[in-house]
């Protein structure tokens, strides 16, 4: 075995990192109009520069801006779409015993890619560091999932599921606007593959409206006709999140229900798959991954504490693994982002930091 030279590494991370206290406190201001959004830009310019460095210090080839830029990891893109709005709900998502701010999106007319300023956001990232920069974006799945029944203009779309087309073709050309800038490693974070694996989360959907019966197909070829403007030299991953707020959680259920479409059908580089409870089931719904090029990165050190996993439980874990896919096939990351919105999870940054060398050392061990 060896270390991977191309995304996913054998150690890598999904995205979010911990917003500083300078970042927080910034962003509370600029809310509040004490300061201007070129002060707030000077403030989390100088943030990312240091968690970029952390980054590389502990040893990680991919690097991020760890989203210090956002409040959600979702909505701030889709928001800043082409005819798409954030607006306020009169509820959140829902948790384990916690809601998020009531927002949600609406789409206003025909859903486009233009002057995206998540592009620029990349280039900063790219500019400061040595390693492979990685950008994260949402998945053109997870839009339709949480649109609420009255969210689509008539006037634009018929109905929900009617935006399909043009929703591909924004990312079609959001993959080109990435590339375009110099990225080659871009990950479509996504959670409603893991909603489709529980029942619970599917009656909530259904009450909603939403066809799910379908939706797996659906998701697939919407995904797929994104993914056919990535050029050769460009890897594409998704992340499957089961929820990740202030240390909470929304799904339960293992991959069987979606495996086969997700890992055989959807044409993506590598899977970052949740694996850090019994919430996410067995290995076995593995053994759809094609052998061969694909990935399946193992989330097995948990993002939503600080305490340090036993190193030789994270390996006896891996070894399960390679029952259903080889070795060679596998790599090693958290579960989910630290801060998948700006309120991060319930652990120190120094917690935060010895997981992602944790997970460095241990792929050196695994995988040489």
């Amino acid at each position: 075995m060896t270390q991977r030279t191309k995304p996913p590494f054998r150690a890598d991370h999904v995205g979010s990192i911990l917003r500083t206290a300078p970042v927080k406190e910034a962003r509370a201001k600029r809310e509040k109009g004490e300061i201007t959004a070129a002060q707030l830009k000077e403030i989390e310019d100088r943030a990312i520069i240091k968690i970029i460095q952390k980054q590389e210090e502990v040893g990680l080839k991919a690097i991020t801006d760890g989203e210090f830029r956002r409040s959600w990891w979702h909505f701030d893109f889709y928001g800043m779409l082409d005819n798409v709005e954030i607006y306020e709900l009169d509820h959140g998502i829902q948790f384990q015993g916690v809601q998020t701010k009531p927002r949600s999106i609406k789409v206003t007319g025909k859903i486009g890619f233009s002057n995206h300023p998540m592009i620029e956001h990349f280039k900063f990232l790219k500019q400061h560091t040595k390693q492979t920069p990685k950008m994260c974006i949402p998945a053109p799945s997870t839009f339709h999932f949480r649109l609420e029944p009255n969210a689509v203009s008539k006037a634009a779309y018929a109905n929900r599921d009617a935006i399909f087309d043009d929703l591909a073709v924004a990312y079609q050309k959001a993959i080109k606007a990435f590339y375009d800038a110099g990225c080659r490693y871009l990950q479509f974070d996504d959670t409603a593959w893991a909603y489709l694996c529980s029942q619970a989360e599917l009656q909530k959907a259904r009450d909603r409206g939403l066809d799910v019966d379908h939706l797996q197909d659906s998701y697939a070829k919407c995904i797929n006709k994104a993914l056919e403007a990535r050029p050769a030299d460009m890897v594409i991953t998704t992340h499957v999140c089961r929820g990740n707020f202030r240390s909470t959680f929304i799904s339960s259920g293992g991959y069987e229900p979606v495996a086969e479409t997700l890992l055989a059908r959807c044409n993506y580089d590598g899977y970052f798959l949740e694996y850090d409870t019994d919430r996410a089931g067995g290995f076995e719904p593995l053994r759809f991954l094609p052998r061969g090029n694909k990935i399946v990165v193992l989330g097995l050190v948990t993002s939503k504490s600080g305490r340090l996993e036993p190193r030789e439980d994270v390996k006896k874990r891996i070894e399960e693994a390679t029952k259903y896919v080889a070795l060679d096939q596998l790599c090693l990351s958290p579960q989910c982002g630290f801060a998948s919105t700006e309120e991060g999870n319930v652990l120190a940054e120094d917690e935060q930091w010895a997981k992602l060398r944790m997970i460095v050392e241990l792929s050196q061990e695994v995988w040489g």
